[in-house]
């Protein structure tokens, strides 16, 4: 039987575990660390950590001590084959007192001559993040006790691997946004452009987007829409149909057509995925606009002398969603020396215990057949003076007097 641990020396070793300062180390520090203190508090000669690829089905060395070669190596595992397999495949401790081969399939534990083991799951709720193991080169029988104080290891390095996923896909979110979004909108004849964007999420990053491309026709096309959803997933969506649409787009001289399109592969590939957008084609003359909405909120038509309306434009269903057999619409609007059209998403007329009628009503009223620039400053002026709760992309597009 093991030794029983007296109530010092468990304080002793839960203090070395929840130590505050560990919260202030880099993630691969952290695991380092946790992986000394273990090595240490129980006495072992070998500790690692194994965490989950999910694409592959399979664990890979991330750090340990003892087993750096393991890491070096870069070792991998599948779930449930060999002992940390098993421990994945279980969800639950595994002790192994005589190590023999045809338990262990890593050659690095069987060339280190580990003699006994003890496995525990890194959890995350219902997910399965990884393995960690602690191994002796002398035999040995783990008791409760190092199965507990392991498990609490095994917390700690659960709360470090979440930190390290959600930098990663906030990294990886953030670099997709800074690629899809046009960084400089394009100089073009006849009109003023600007536009703006606010995550309204901590990713940083969300499905909605806006786009301008001159066509070889000497139109131009105009786009602003919302992918349903926050964060890498959603923007993943996001950039493909903003590619698709593009490519839609050189081949349709009708927006109408080319969202018919790309509603046929959203409902082919993107299944599941609701996407509301406003395909908008500025004529070589810049005299006219001609739009069709699949879904989305209508633009903001503002003329010199006049008050600021939303477009005269039919709302056909967002691309994705089944519906009724039936052509989509498109319709021109005059664009008029000075005139100025304002294209947005959702985000910036919503708000809670509110309806968005409300929303529409404050956006019209501070709207102007002004410069593009002026007029999304002062719009989203207003929003930084109500935060909005999800993104928020405008677009502004006006014709030159």
């Amino acid at each position: 039987m093991p030794p029983r641990i007296n109530d010092d020396e468990r304080l002793r070793r839960l203090e070395a575990v929840t130590d505050a300062t560990l919260s202030r180390l880099e993630t691969s520090d952290l695991l380092d660390e946790l992986l000394e203190r273990v090595c240490d508090l129980l006495d072992v000669d070998t500790a690692a950590i194994l965490l989950m690829d999910p694409h592959a089905q399979q664990l890979v060395a991330t750090a340990a001590k003892g087993l750096e070669e393991e890491v070096r190596a870069g070792f991998r595992v599948a779930v449930g084959r060999g002992f940390a397999g098993r421990v994945a495949e279980t969800r639950r401790p595994v002790r192994i007192t005589d190590v023999t081969p045809d338990e262990v399939v890593n050659p690095f534990l069987l060339e280190k001559g580990v003699r006994s083991l003890l496995g525990v799951p890194v959890l995350a709720g219902r997910d399965l993040l990884g393995v960690l193991h602690i191994g002796s080169l002398t035999r040995r029988e783990f008791g409760d006790d190092d199965v507990k104080l392991l498990e609490l290891v095994a917390d700690r390095a659960a709360v470090a691997g979440r930190i390290r996923s959600a930098k990663l896909d906030r990294a990886a979110a953030l670099a997709l946004q800074r690629s899809l979004l046009p960084t400089r909108l394009p100089r073009v004849p006849g009109v003023e452009l600007a536009a703006r964007y606010i995550p309204g999420h901590a990713t940083g990053i969300g499905g909605d987007w806006y786009d301008v491309f001159p066509l070889p026709s000497g139109w131009l096309g105009v786009v602003i829409g919302d992918v349903s959803g926050h964060g890498l997933a959603s923007a993943v969506v996001m950039g493909r149909i903003r590619s698709a649409l593009r490519a839609y787009a050189l081949i349709c001289d009708d927006p109408a057509e080319a969202l018919t399109l790309l509603d046929r592969k959203v409902m082919h590939f993107e299944a599941g995925s609701l996407t509301t957008a406003v395909y908008a084609m500025v004529s070589p003359g810049r005299d006219r606009a001609v739009i069709s909405t699949a879904g989305h909120l209508r633009p903001i038509l503002a003329v010199p002398g006049r008050p600021p309306v939303l477009a005269a434009v039919p709302v056909d269903p967002p691309l994705g969603v089944a519906h009724p057999v039936g052509p989509r619409r498109s319709t021109a609007v005059p664009m008029p020396p000075g005139a100025l059209l304002l294209c947005y998403t959702d985000g910036l007329v919503e708000r809670r215990a509110q309806v968005i009628d409300e929303g529409l009503d404050r956006l019209l009223s501070i709207v102007r057949a002004d410069a593009a620039e002026e007029v999304c400053a002062t719009v989203m002026a207003d929003t930084i003076a109500d935060p909005p709760t999800d993104d928020v992309a405008v677009l502004a597009v006006r014709r030159r007097d």
